[in-house]
């Protein structure tokens, strides 16, 4: 079956989502209102002008895409609360809902850590019930999250996640090749700063990107890695005191 219909479909909502219009369109098309308005309706969008009209709303062609999987699947983006908690109250149950959503298999689990296969299956069983994932003959594994999955914004998984980040993230020199820390600062406009975090945003769905292309390799030649990106206002004289009160003591 075609995807046109589901792409351009998808692409109208988004437009309307954006606050953007027909008019928002032709101007950067550089095209009148009427003839934007006959592309949509004969579905005869070409790649250049598809790629153009996606930069209008600051997204890529590849989000669209997948905007567009997501809408016409059954994929599940986001557990329900109660859902975070049961995973959160017991940590293997997290640990192998970890692993699978990278891409591990039953025997990798098995081989790297001290579950039993009844124990595996199990745990597999009730990711099953939650599809997350559907537990195959065999005890094949395949996922069931949509592309854009994630955990509750401060919900029971990413607090669980921020504690242990608070307590070990920071426990190395960040010396290895393997490890980067880059501490900046200054000071920006609003503008920028919204410029800026469009760009993390980026950054972080190149990291996923990248972690979805590598799920295929073997579990040998993939190491765990967590990215951690934040920005701030940051008041200086509330962490390091404020200078002139400090002289203004000495005098």
């Amino acid at each position: 079956m075609s995807q046109t219909t589901p792409l351009v479909k998808t692409l109208k909502r988004l437009l309307k989502q954006n606050g953007k219009t027909y008019l928002d369109v032709a101007n950067c098309l550089s095209l009148s209102e009427a003839s934007v308005k006959r592309l949509f309706s004969e579905q005869n969008i070409s790649l250049q002008r598809l790629d153009t009209i996606c930069s209008l709303m600051e997204i890529e062609i590849s989000d669209l895409v997948r905007t567009m999987e997501i809408e016409h699947n059954t994929a599940i983006s986001e557990l329900t609360l109660e859902q975070e908690k049961e995973i959160a109250n017991d940590l293997n149950l997290l640990m192998i809902t970890v692993y699978v959503l990278n891409g591990w298999k039953l025997h990798d689990i098995i081989s790297r850590h001290d579950f039993t296969e009844p124990q595996c299956i199990r745990y597999l069983a009730h990711l099953d019930r939650i599809h997350i994932i559907e537990l195959l003959p065999g005890n094949r594994i395949k996922l069931l999250v949509s592309p854009n999955f994630k955990w509750r914004n401060d919900g029971p998984i990413m607090q669980l996640f921020c504690a242990k980040i608070e307590n070990e993230f920071f426990r190395t020199k960040f010396a290895k090749e393997t490890e980067k820390l880059v501490v900046l600062n200054g000071m920006l406009s609003d503008a920028s700063n919204a410029l800026f975090q469009r760009k993390m945003q980026q950054l972080a769905k190149d990291f996923d990107t990248l972690s979805k292309d590598d799920a295929g390799l073997p579990i040998g030649q993939r190491k765990g890695y967590t990215l951690l990106q934040g920005i701030r206002g940051w008041n200086y004289e509330r962490v390091f005191g404020d200078p002139n009160q400090s002289s203004n003591n000495h005098s």
